[in-house]
């Protein structure tokens, strides 16, 4: 750890109120998609908008991940503190501004905004760098995975309370007092914000990889909806993979680059952020859609699908200690990694036999081991990451994880739900649509009569499942990276990656 950084980062005592302030905005960040997700449905009928109600979501998933990268380059340039305060900032005012949005128009534009402002999860986690010894990130950065893991349980319990007892705009006013008191303590507990080198802002880069990842996104969420062949799907693919291309010498010119072309020459840099990928694909498909499955083929409220999915909390919430304590030992960190996407791989596989005569008790055995493997891989991948890196890059480092983990969480959902619909209506062609049951939308099942909804039922059964086991092989492709993985062995502080020559190398600022 340098001196500057020493003298920068916070007393002893003031560890836990720093982190305190830390996980307060993880907390806000979670608890927001997870509630937010159950309060969908009435937030449609009360803006008349169920057509567009996916952008929803999507708005607020493609400001955060285009702007992520921004946010990481920008925190080693001008002191993470500031930027932390000013997007949290921004996130709370878009809060409001969602809670306040009178027709969907506007609550889409507050959720972009509020997208924005969600680039305080990437100088969150960079931000315990600076607070932290080397040694001691795995063990913080768990914390964090523990937060989301409650966050996915705790979420749709106070959006279901939310939306059917007080309103659905709760759902994001909620932020506002838990906002404000992660301000106060951040403002006077996080180390003074400390400046990096000095050089021009990377407009460009900035620029392109912030459309690459709404090329990304846009194809993730709404590729089955507009059809994976149509032209406007086809165009987005193309002119993602042209951007990609085009980034690379973009950056390699840059005085400043906001994607520094050497940490993507690290293999530790590439594969960890490939496995993060990976493992929040699988992860946000269980996430997501497990409580889906309990609620429509085991017939349990969406408060008892939540207390289903427990035991998976509490594989989740314990591993990710586990693994954040284990992850102090480097040496530790490719093992943590391989048992944790074995176990993830172990626990889909099981997910993949899952029927309606599979009982409670077995359901929850399956879930406990998926959550185990769940929590052991995201922050042990960070903290490889970080630990190969110079402190001052520590914002571009996470920002490049981070970003992965965004895209793989989007990838995910997607693919699986393409998988889920398409398997259900294929086997549900046959039936009457009578009575107002619909094959794109498993919810209606229930508007079957009798004789038929046990068919339906035993569809989205087999269709849960398969779509399971065809997530599968993405965490066999992480299991097989974790091999070759090569965490850094020292954990000391590094000189930082020179600079190419602004005067020789720089692209003109746009």
């Amino acid at each position: 750890m340098s001196k500057a950084q020493q003298s920068a980062s916070p007393k002893a005592g003031g560890v836990a109120d720093a982190m305190s302030a830390l996980i307060l905005a993880v907390l806000l960040a979670a608890l927001d998609q997870t509630i937010v997700s159950t309060a969908l449905p009435r937030i449609a009928e009360d803006l008349n908008g169920f057509d567009d109600i996916a952008w929803v979501s999507a708005a607020y998933l493609l400001a955060s991940t285009a702007v992520t990268p921004l946010w990481g380059k920008l925190g080693d340039m001008f002191g993470r503190k500031r930027l932390y305060l000013a997007s949290t900032s921004i996130f709370l005012i878009a809060s409001v501004a969602c809670g306040l949005a009178r027709n969907l128009p506007e609550l889409i534009g507050a959720r972009v905004l509020q997208g924005v402002g969600g680039g305080m999860i990437v100088l969150t986690f960079a931000l315990v760098g600076d607070i932290v010894a080397p040694s001691e990130r795995g063990r913080y950065q768990g914390m964090f995975g523990s937060v989301y893991g409650v966050a996915s349980i705790v979420g749709p319990l106070l959006g279901g309370v939310f939306t059917d007892q007080l309103s659905w705009r709760w759902a994001f006013l909620v932020n506002l007092p838990v906002g404000i008191i992660a301000l106060a303590i951040a403002a006077r507990a996080l180390p003074a914000a400390t400046r990096g080198a000095k050089a021009r802002i990377d407009y460009l880069g900035a620029t392109i990889l912030a459309a690459i990842a709404t090329g990304l996104v846009l194809v993730t969420s709404f590729g089955e909806r507009w059809g994976w062949g149509s032209p406007a799907i086809v165009g987005l693919i193309i002119a993602t993979v042209a951007l990609t291309v085009a980034l690379v010498p973009v950056e390699r010119r840059a005085a400043a680059p906001v994607l520094p072309p050497a940490m993507l020459a690290s293999r530790t840099v590439v594969f960890s952020s490939l496995i993060g990928f990976f493992a929040n694909a699988a992860m946000f498909s269980v996430l997501v859609y497990l409580p889906t499955y309990l609620q429509i083929v085991h017939g349990v409220s969406a408060t008892l699908s939540g207390i289903h999915m427990l035991p998976l909390v509490a594989g989740l919430v314990v591993s990710q200690s586990l693994a954040g304590r284990w992850a102090a030992h480097v040496d530790r960190l490719r093992a943590i990694l391989l048992v944790g996407l074995l176990a993830n791989l172990a626990g889909l596989l099981l997910l993949g036999t899952i029927g309606a005569a599979t009982n409670t008790l077995v359901l929850s055995v399956y879930f406990l081991i998926t959550g185990v493997g769940i929590g052991m891989v995201p922050m042990v991948v960070l903290t490889t990451v970080q630990n190969s890196v110079p402190t001052a890059d520590l914002g571009a480092a996470s920002a490049v994880v981070t970003f992965a983990r965004s895209i793989g969480a989007a990838f995910g959902v997607a693919v699986f739900g393409t998988l889920l619909n398409t398997g259900f209506a294929d086997r549900t062609h046959g039936l009457a649509t009578a009575g107002g049951f619909d094959a794109a939308r498993p919810d209606t099942i229930g508007r079957l009569p009798a004789d038929l909804r046990d068919t339906a039922l035993d569809a989205f059964d087999h269709a849960t499942a398969t779509g399971y086991l065809w997530i599968a092989p993405t965490l066999a492709v992480g299991i097989l990276l974790a091999l070759f993985l090569k965490p850094a062995r020292k954990t000391a502080e590094t000189p930082r990656t020179p600079e190419p020559d602004p005067a020789k190398d720089a692209v003109p600022a746009v």
